[in-house]
């Protein structure tokens, strides 16, 4: 994502959550003595929720928010939707003024643009699987009819055809979570909420799931803030990815900034683990064709040809298949950079140190 030139959907400004029956008092002297959180529960048992927290999450990009349990990942996403009210703070969802709407506009507003996926798949089960997933486009007033259409036809979309007359104890964990996404989707929102929506899944099945999520999502482009605790499910589903810790935003990158350059000990403990093949690319390891050439002469005829794109990953297997180096082409198809074997083989053994 390019701040520059993509639309800003969602834009959190100064949010603040202070839990406490005094809660814009305890705020105003967190802020004046840079209290800790553990400080704010010692000094005025309150409980500092979300801290000052500014956001631009851009039109159609996952945004993926993750820190340890307690980090108010998941108390900060239920404010874009005002599940929770700000203690201090603005919340702008596509130009709209969230805080400003009042009970009716706020519930038709949830109803219209935005679409929540929960860990716990929150389907009733009284409900079948189609009438679970009609069930916001029946609270817009929509006749039967047309909203069971649609609802089948988002049953489709999540690889559920058949199993719409079906209830919720009938299907697997990964089923009704399936059925959860295709609730949220059939409603057409502007931005999806998917908190931990996975976590609660074999490890096998949500990697399935984390899969046809990201097809989805490639697919429809729905904004999406998506909340995890995972750094590998962060790292393979978001374009960018914010680091919570007691509240407050530690960090904020596309996964290749996150894992390669963690801004303190926090971030890099968390990324200590990770591999870094499959998020390290050809733009980062590469050195310009004119570099080359000074060097080594010119480039040999068989050189395969690359996208910036490419994963170090696929960069090694292409390196496995052939000793000449590889070219790399920019999104014009114009050559600007080259990678030898010998240089790959450097990247890979010290970030395999690092880690």
């Amino acid at each position: 994502m390019n701040s520059s030139t993509e639309k800003i959907a969602i834009s959190l400004l100064g949010v603040w959550k202070i839990f406490s029956d005094n809660s814009t008092q305890v705020m105003e002297a967190v802020k004046k003595d840079a209290l800790s959180k553990k400080q704010a529960l010692e000094k005025y048992n309150a409980v500092i929720g979300v801290a000052d927290v500014s956001l631009d999450i851009y039109d159609g990009e996952v945004f993926c928010v993750m820190g340890l349990s307690g980090s108010g990942k998941s108390t900060l996403v239920r404010h874009i939707n005002r599940l929770l009210e700000p203690t201090a703070g603005k919340i702008l969802i596509n130009g709209i003024d969230v805080l400003s709407l009042g009970t009716k506009a706020l519930q038709e507003f949830r109803n219209k643009n935005i679409g929540m996926v929960f860990q716990n798949f929150a389907l009733l089960p009284h409900r079948s699987v189609l009438d679970n997933i009609a069930m916001p486009l029946e609270i817009r007033g929509m006749n039967k009819n047309k909203r069971l259409a649609i609802a089948e036809k988002t049953l489709e979309i999540v690889e559920l055809k058949g199993w719409g007359n079906k209830y919720a104890h009938e299907l697997s964990g990964g089923m009704q979570q399936r059925v959860g996404l295709a609730r949220a989707l059939g409603a057409d929102p502007e931005v999806l909420l998917m908190d931990e929506p996975f976590s609660a899944l074999d490890p096998l099945i949500r990697r399935q799931l984390q899969d046809e999520f990201m097809e989805l999502s490639a697919k429809m482009k729905k904004t999406t803030v998506f909340i995890t605790h995972d750094l590998d499910e962060a790292v393979r589903i978001g374009n960018r990815i914010a680091i919570m810790r007691d509240g407050e935003i530690v960090q904020v990158g596309i996964p290749e900034e996150i894992v390669l350059n963690p801004i303190d000990n926090y971030v890099a403990e968390f990324v200590a683990g990770i591999t870094r093949l499959k998020i390290i690319f050809a733009n980062t390891v590469m050195r310009p064709v004119a570099h080359y050439i000074r060097d080594n002469g010119a480039i040999p005829s068989d050189a395969k040809r690359m996208d910036v794109n490419t994963s170090l990953s696929d960069l090694v297997q292409e390196s496995i298949r052939r000793d000449s180096p590889i070219v790399i082409l920019d999104h014009n198809r114009a050559e600007v950079g080259v990678i030898t074997r010998k240089e790959l083989l450097s990247t890979v053994l010290e970030h395999t140190e690092m880690s």
